[in-house]
């Protein structure tokens, strides 16, 4: 009898049983869960987790790394689908997330409990409550007013990881915790969970992106944007949707996620659901003249790049409307400039200019209203001085750096066309050092033309060059190195461009031309002939009267 007497008093000492429990501890049972994590469907994790608000919860974190999906089950058996990763420390192993659902919570706690202090581990379970005390083995503190709770291991089963270990007042210390390669069981402190903050650029977070479950949007109506934007350039249609719908649903008085929304129903050619959208935004927007602006760039860019014929809603004239709507609710200049852009659209090039020129005048004013001033002039058939004086304010309006670079382009094309060669060749000099050596093939071809014009051969040479690098299988530019340098004696180089050439095609007769030259300069006969009489199968009439000069 005295046996059995003290086998109780030894099982009471090591294991509290669950009606020793405080009633909020017991409580904190209901907000425990299961995790799993799944990748292309597969397991790759099981563990346990505590939700900590409504539909906000903790876990580890590296259950979660390659994982593109996972469910929680809660202590009542409800399965819910894992929407979008909080925040996660990866040094601690602490991860927040968001499922979608009504759900129990316990709450953190404000504050640690001491070293050798009682705390109690809640399992998860489907039926009754499983919770049992765990001593503190030890503490320490971590980033200022953290703590780090040490357990015994004898005390921890691998079944309680990932659970809430709660005080006496059924608040959260933190969740139990085993480092993923084996060790001491911890727990960091669930107020680390407070400092995860999400901005525009948690979509590009190193440790976030190590999961395929997205980000949640944050709650920033401006870093909101960012995340946006962000995801419209991921080209994953399924994500980029999902943050769409949440900022719809988060920020409904905003027009930019209806905008987004049409967007995509733009693109997939669903123009009256577009339209819909917008409508839906105009009003709910509290900044209506950005919805009717929104509007109006949608309709302004159907109208220019679609091909669509079907859908008549959609005009010139009622994407002026809508920016005029805009003007007339908020005069902002932006608003005329959309005003000038339709209007030049329309084919009204002078109410564009005059448009465009009076915003010259306000807080706008930048070497594009210029340059669109000027293009206006252009379809106005005005002269060149017209136009160059125009793409001279341009240049003047804008610091001397790469954002001038596309105006001086303009002037410079505009004067080679006039045929004005020094004032042209001397922009693009200018373009070239602005754009720091990075201008395209096509650009160095136009140089090197106004370059061998101006009879700069060196120059020229060296620009047909930097082409030729930025475009090898365009057999022109070969063709034009070799013909400067047939012009300046270069016999041997000029053969050695078209063997260049041919690697590329063997269909050009120019490149057999200036070959057979170079070779007949060189008194090579044989092979001056041998590329002529190629030049002459492929239909060049020059072909005959070189023959008889080299023969």
């Amino acid at each position: 009898m005295k046996k059995q007497i003290l086998c109780a008093l030894i099982i009471g000492a090591t294991y509290t049983p669950s009606f020793a429990q405080p009633s909020p501890v017991k409580k904190a049972a209901q907000s425990v869960f299961s995790l799993t994590t799944f990748k292309q469907g597969n397991i790759i994790a099981t563990t346990n987790g505590v939700f900590t608000a409504n539909g906000e919860a903790l876990s580890m974190w590296h259950p979660f790394v390659d994982a593109d999906s996972a469910v929680v089950v809660d202590s009542k058996g409800n399965k819910y689908i894992v929407e979008s990763l909080l925040g996660a420390n990866d040094i601690y192993d602490l991860c927040k997330f968001r499922i979608k659902g009504k759900t129990a919570a316990t709450p953190l706690a404000s504050k640690a409990i001491a070293n050798g202090s009682k705390a109690w581990v809640v399992s998860y379970t489907v039926k009754k409550p499983e919770t049992h005390s765990i001593p503190i083995a030890s503490t320490e503190a971590f980033m200022d007013s953290l703590t780090y709770y040490l357990f015994n291991d004898t005390d921890v089963s691998s079944s309680q990881l990932g659970c809430p270990i709660v005080n006496d007042q059924g608040q959260l210390l933190g969740i139990m915790q085993r480092p993923k390669t084996g060790g001491r069981a911890y727990s960091a402190d669930a107020r680390l969970s407070s400092q995860f903050k999400l901005t525009g650029l948690s979509l590009n977070d190193n440790t976030l992106r190590k999961c395929g479950i997205r980000t949640a949007l944050p709650s920033n109506a401006n870093d909101a944007m960012v995340t946006l934007m962000l995801a419209s350039q991921r080209g994953d249609s399924l994500l980029y949707t999902a943050y769409i719908d949440e900022f719809i649903s988060t920020f409904p008085q905003l027009p930019d996620g209806y905008t987004a929304k049409a967007q995509q129903e733009m693109a997939g050619g669903h123009f009256a659901i577009a339209a819909k959208n917008m409508e839906i935004a105009i009003k709910n927007a509290e900044r209506k003249d950005e919805a009717h602006s929104n509007y109006s760039k949608l309709i302004y860019q159907k109208m220019l790049y679609s091909n669509d014929s079907l859908y008549t809603a959609w005009t010139l004239d009622k994407a002026l409307q809508e920016a005029e709507l805009a003007y007339s609710i908020n005069p902002q200049p932006a608003y005329r400039h959309q005003q000038a852009q339709i209007y030049y659209a329309k084919g009204d090039y002078q109410k564009a200019y005059d448009t465009f020129m009076s915003l010259t005048s306000t807080d706008m004013r930048s070497g594009d209203l210029f340059y669109e001033a000027a293009q206006c002039q252009r379809q106005l058939q005005a002269p060149d001085t017209t136009i160059i004086h125009l793409l001279d304010s341009a240049v003047a309006a804008q610091p001397r750096d790469i954002t001038a670079a596309p105006f001086v382009l303009e002037r410079g094309l505009t004067y080679y066309r006039a045929n004005k060669l020094r004032p042209a060749f001397i922009d693009f000099c200018q373009y070239d050092s602005l754009m720091k050596g990075r201008g395209t093939h096509t650009f160095y071809y136009i140089k090197y033309q106004c370059e061998n014009k101006m009879h700069l051969y060196q120059q020229a040479l060296n620009d047909i060059a930097h082409a030729i690098v930025l475009n090898r299988a365009e057999p022109t530019y070969y063709a034009e190195m070799a013909s400067v340098q047939l012009k300046v004696g270069q016999n041997e180089n000029a053969i050695q461009t078209t063997d260049l050439a041919l690697q590329v095609t063997d269909q050009d007769p120019d490149i057999f031309i200036i070959r057979g030259i170079a070779f007949g300069e060189m008194k090579q006969k044989d092979k001056a002939l041998e590329a002529l009489n190629k030049a002459k199968a492929l239909g060049d009439e020059r072909a005959d009267k070189l023959i008889e000069k080299y023969k």
